[in-house]
């Protein structure tokens, strides 16, 4: 069985936006993050999207429009020469009860169901608590926390919660570089 590594999207893949991504126009690539996911696929490893989409349950965009931009973003990455094997999205606004929203491991427990994933095999890479407190919750082996997005804001507030990821990168290139220098490759 592979090597999984989990990504979030907003801040860690694309450009974040206190206003939300809501077209494929605004979507844009944090620099190297396509080479990053290319990186990752060579050495072997699915990658796999797990992300927070509450602009659905807030009525900003549609599923329609959704998917447009995981369009664009699989295009780019595919250009740059990697896959995203599947994407996982909590439509659900904060305080709807769902078990998908992260912190809750949902949407991890959704990827491991579909594709048989061990999640100790498993690595979360994101920019926010509630990432690395997913990944957590989810036994992912490890946890990276990127220092783009609002990743330079998480962790303070990981420490204050005495949650310390196992990697810190400047973006996903840096982490993509140390996940493949750390985990055996599966080529």
């Amino acid at each position: 069985m592979g090597y999984t590594i989990f990504l979030d999207r907003d801040g860690v893949i694309n450009q974040d936006s206190p206003e939300y991504i809501k077209s494929p126009e605004e979507f844009h690539f944090i620099d190297k993050s396509p080479e990053a996911i290319a990186l990752l696929t060579s050495h072997g490893f699915d990658v796999i999207l797990i992300t927070n989409q509450s602009a659905i349950g807030r009525e900003m965009i549609t599923r329609a429009t959704l998917e447009a931009i995981f369009d664009k973003m699989r295009a780019g990455v595919e250009a740059a020469g990697g896959v995203i094997k599947d994407i996982f999205f909590c439509p659900h606004i904060p305080g709807a009860g769902c078990a998908c929203r992260k912190p809750l491991p949902g949407l991890i427990g959704q990827a491991v169901h579909r594709h048989g994933i061990d999640p100790a095999n498993s690595l979360m890479v994101g920019d926010s608590a509630k990432d690395i407190e997913c990944g957590l919750a989810a036994g992912c082996d490890k946890t990276v926390l990127v220092s783009t997005g609002n990743g330079k804001k998480a962790a303070p507030e990981l420490a204050e919660k005495g949650i310390r990821p196992d990697f810190l990168a400047g973006d996903l290139y840096a982490a993509a570089r140390w996940i493949i220098s750390t985990i055996p490759s599966l080529r």
